[in-house]
């Protein structure tokens, strides 16, 4: 079956066709929810909740863009939407001007496993500005209307959250039988 008929049917409401798409992409937006959850059950949560925006709102995908994108920034959305909803009020305070920190990572010193979770280990609002900023490409200014913050909070939580995978990077760099981790 094509996309444009599966997304057709999935309109419709059609069960077969709703089960299809999950198969087809689930472990993609799984992946997408895992970055910006705290830990694995969260990102199933937010999958679930991602599925249910998408079937209800896949009659507005309007073949503009990739539906693969679309998918994704529902994803992300749904689970921005959980992290707002647990933190409530926001601590918005621009936290000054911090060195933007640069972090070099060289993929025979540190594997994909451990990188992702140092990455996952940062506190939640460094996690989601670094994803957003550096693994999906946002400004600081989309991120800043995404999570109700400053722009000035954007850019000092993404060096502050730089600064923590650098200094975890050189620890584990520094440590004897580091790769066996």
């Amino acid at each position: 079956m094509s996309l444009e008929q599966l997304i057709k049917n999935c309109i419709n409401q059609d069960a077969q066709a709703q089960s299809q798409l999950y198969k087809q992409y689930a472990s993609k937006l799984f992946s997408v929810c895992l970055k910006y959850s705290k830990n694995y059950a969260e990102a199933e949560d937010n999958l679930h909740d991602a599925f249910i925006t998408i079937f209800s709102k896949i009659g507005q995908y309007r073949n503009k863009g990739s539906f693969e994108g679309w998918l994704k920034r529902i994803a992300i959305n749904t689970a921005l939407q959980r992290y707002r909803e647990d933190v409530g009020v926001y601590d918005i305070i621009n936290e000054g001007n911090i060195k933007d920190v640069e972090v070099d990572i060289n993929e025979d010193d540190v594997g994909i496993e451990y990188l992702l979770k140092i990455i996952q280990e940062l506190p939640d609002r460094y996690r989601l500005v670094f994803n957003l900023y550096v693994l999906d490409g946002y400004s600081h200014v989309e991120i800043s209307e995404l999570i109700n913050i400053s722009t000035g909070t954007s850019k000092s939580n993404l060096a502050r959250a730089r600064m923590i995978l650098k200094e975890k990077i050189e620890n584990y760099n520094a440590t004897p039988n580091s790769k066996s981790l």
